[in-house]
């Protein structure tokens, strides 16, 4: 009797074992994701409020109306249950970022550049005006001084109880003028300011600190247009406005001699060459850029920069790569001992943080203590005459200076990079070339280099945009100086980056934002074309391939 066969089982499949990637994607999703969400749409919702609030209070609107609009959107996308919403979840986050840290400054340095944005020129129309007002007050040649004691009447209203020293009488200040109060209902301390009067509380203690802004703001009218007003909590003195101005015309006028300040147009009242303080920002045109054309006082220092800012990132690059690659080349050959040792002291400066040792390097430079100047100085006399090597007095050696310190922190990148690149060049090439009877010169110069180059000439042109805004190689080492007279902002080794920094700080009465935004443009594009430029020249070295 025959007996079939049964055919066997199929393998069972192996049991699934979620790694922990697979388990927290399981564990943030559904309720608990949800709730996640929720609560993050929630802050970013909050945070959207207190800027529409904000919004509002400056008459902000059309921002305020794209804020409303991208708000809503944001919460529809991620509460919405629509597939198609889902590459929009990941674009979201980095879309927010690059408009909040890159489009939104980009925009506002191109408004702040065809402004006139600086110091005195920061408020708005308005703030100008009664700013100017309250500047104009002066004490006339009678005003008085008076002792004052901020106090509460019956009603909780803010008042000022007064002493008159000269006089030796009392009063209560308002805003609607003074009054006269009988001296025994006064009490007067042995400084001569009020410490009780009857039928009003003194203010005192911790309150007394938060008057500072309503004291700023009070006045009590007294003749011919002159307020008491407070100069802290305990003096009070008369002041008279010596300006008038006129919202008909638009002109402030001086009192004493009825001279006009008219407006400018470019956010000043001026009449001649006297200009009133503050003024007010406003758009000025293509003014800041016509500065750096026509103004001797910015044209001369800017000529002078532009140039060296090409030569200070060239002379870096250049010879950061010539010497980076001299090194890989020497550390290229096999069987060189200590090779990996070597490699690794001449990353050392890449490792180190740039700024830790561009600090160094500045002591290292000290004119007065200065550990290279006391060595050359006092170790080789005959080197510079005996004395004790100066390098910032002079023009041509502190920007030697730092451009062999940028050397010397840039080269363990192009090293680095060359060792790289060396090693991608077939060994083929190099031998074919030395059987045709190719030197090791020829070698370098025909097959080496301009395959190096395929490689290696995009980033010497990134290193190239990089250098020419090297802010922290010049302004830690020497600050941009030495200075030689001719300018207060610019010096001998100030680049167009340092130079731009300056003038928005110390320039001119102060801060010139509008004319360091337009040379930030300039900068811009100076880069953003030889960057272009270059980079459609070398287009010629994919051919090498």
């Amino acid at each position: 009797m025959s007996t079939a066969s049964t055919p066997p089982n199929p393998a069972e499949p192996p049991a699934f074992h979620p790694g922990l990637i697979a388990r927290s994607i399981a564990f943030f999703s559904g309720s608990v994701g949800l709730g996640i969400k929720v609560a993050l749409l929630a802050a970013s919702n909050a945070l959207a409020v207190w800027a529409l609030y904000v919004l509002a209070t400056h008459h902000r609107w059309p921002a305020l109306g794209v804020l409303v609009v991208a708000t809503l959107l944001i919460d529809w996308v991620y509460l919405a249950p629509v597939r198609w919403t889902l590459p929009a979840k990941f674009l979201i986050p980095g879309t927010v970022f690059l408009v909040g840290f890159q489009i939104i400054p980009i925009l506002f340095t191109i408004d702040v550049a065809f402004s006139n944005y600086s110091t005195g020129h920061i408020l708005a129309r308005d703030q100008a005006i009664a700013a100017i007002k309250i500047n104009s007050l002066q004490p006339p040649a009678n005003g008085r001084q008076y002792d004052i004691a901020p106090a509460r009447d019956s009603s909780g209203r803010l008042v000022l109880v007064m002493h008159d020293e000269t006089g030796g009488k009392v009063y209560l200040g308002t805003p609607k003028g003074l009054t006269e109060l009988s001296k025994s209902d006064v009490t007067i301390g042995a400084t001569g300011q009020p410490t009780a009067a009857k039928g009003y509380k003194l203010i005192t203690g911790a309150e007394l600190f938060t008057l500072d802004q309503q004291l700023r703001d009070y006045k009590v009218p007294t003749s011919g247009g002159a307020a008491i007003q407070p100069q802290g909590t305990a003096i009070g003195v008369e002041l008279k406005p010596t300006l008038r101005y006129d919202s008909k015309r638009n002109v402030f006028v001086r009192i004493t001699d009825g001279k006009v300040f008219h407006d400018n147009g470019l956010g000043s009242f001026v009449s001649g060459p006297d200009e009133l303080e503050p003024g007010w920002k406003t758009h000025i045109g293509f003014r800041n850029f016509s500065r750096i054309i026509h103004d001797p006082l910015v044209r001369k220092p800017f000529l002078s920069i532009f140039v060296w800012t090409f030569v200070f990132a060239a002379a870096t690059v250049f010879s950061s790569f010539a010497v980076g690659l001299f090194l890989a080349i020497v550390l290229d050959k096999r069987g060189l001992r200590f090779q990996k040792l070597y490699r690794s002291v001449l990353v050392i400066p890449y490792a180190i943080p740039g700024f830790l040792s561009l600090l160094v390097w500045a002591g290292l430079l000290n004119d007065d203590f200065g550990v290279i100047n006391r060595v050359f100085g006092i170790h080789v006399p005959w080197l510079f005459g005996g004395n004790v090597f100066s390098w910032l007095p002079f023009i041509s050696w502190p920007r030697i200076a730092v451009v062999l310190v940028s050397v010397w922190l840039t080269t363990p990148y192009f090293f680095l990079v060359s060792m790289g690149a060396l090693q991608s060049i077939p060994d083929e090439l190099t031998e074919a070339a030395r059987v045709d009877g190719g030197g090791a010169w020829q070698i370098f110069r025909r097959v080496t280099l301009p395959l190096l180059l395929v490689a290696v000439a995009p980033l010497m042109i990134a290193s190239f945009a990089f250098n020419f805004n090297n802010f922290n190689n010049v302004y830690l080492l020497t600050g941009g100086g030495p200075y030689n007279g001719a300018s207060s902002i610019a010096g001998n080794t100030d680049i167009l980056i340092s130079y731009t920094y300056k003038l928005a700080i110390a320039s001119g009465k102060g801060s010139d934002y509008g004319l360091a935004s337009a040379v930030a443009i300039i900068i811009f594009f100076i880069v953003a074309g030889i960057s272009g430029v270059s980079f459609w020249r070398t287009k010629s070295l994919e051919s090498l391939r």
